[in-house]
């Protein structure tokens, strides 16, 4: 398990690392619709030849690549919605199965197909050179379409990781301290 182990926490690093890059989207999400309502109700003026469409889109974009690349990050830390009306009665062995069993055939898998299908949706829009609907819009459509690859390559990422610390605590080798890091809830 010692070689998983450390697979598990390189993955982790990972996704911290993209969660970290996805803050700085964050960031610069407050900063632009901050810029752009002083510009829409105080007439701030747009330098470098933006219009308040290419403002309002690049919003978007920004909320997208947030959103994209902490998705790993907060699934590895619980930070997914639960439904645990049942399974937090359950014994701890049988949440980690409960945990073992989604990640492999629901999570890891979606992100699979999803990220198949979200690819060759990104490479069409690339090789189309799509651009906004908006004639003043943004161009490159697909910079922001890849964000769904990446999105579903971080989500499988994370279930792979959690599947690794899952099948540890079922077998009872898991770490006392990645025991609430991997099938979440007060223990």
């Amino acid at each position: 398990m010692g070689g998983l182990f450390k697979l598990s926490a390189g993955i982790d690093r990972f996704l911290e690392a993209c969660a970290k890059i996805g803050m700085w989207c964050g960031l610069a999400l407050v900063i632009v619709v901050c810029y752009d309502v002083l510009s829409r109700y105080f007439g701030v003026p747009k330098p470098f030849g933006l219009n308040s469409t290419k403002v309002q889109e690049s919003e978007y974009w920004l909320h997208t690549f947030l959103f994209a690349l902490l998705i790993g990050y907060t699934y590895t830390k619980q930070g997914h919605v639960r439904i645990d009306l049942i399974r937090d009665k359950l014994p701890l062995r049988a949440k980690f199965a409960i945990e073992m069993f989604g990640c492999l055939f629901f999570l890891i898998s979606y992100s699979l197909v999803a990220g198949y299908y979200c690819y060759n949706y990104a490479l069409a829009s690339f090789y189309e050179g799509e651009a906004s609907k908006s004639v003043i819009g943004l161009t490159h459509i697909w910079i922001l379409k890849s964000a769904l690859p990446i999105l579903f390559v971080l989500l499988g990422l994370a279930g792979i990781s959690q599947l690794i610390k899952s099948t540890a605590g079922f077998l009872g080798k898991l770490p006392d301290d990645k025991i609430a890091e991997t099938v979440g809830g007060d223990l």
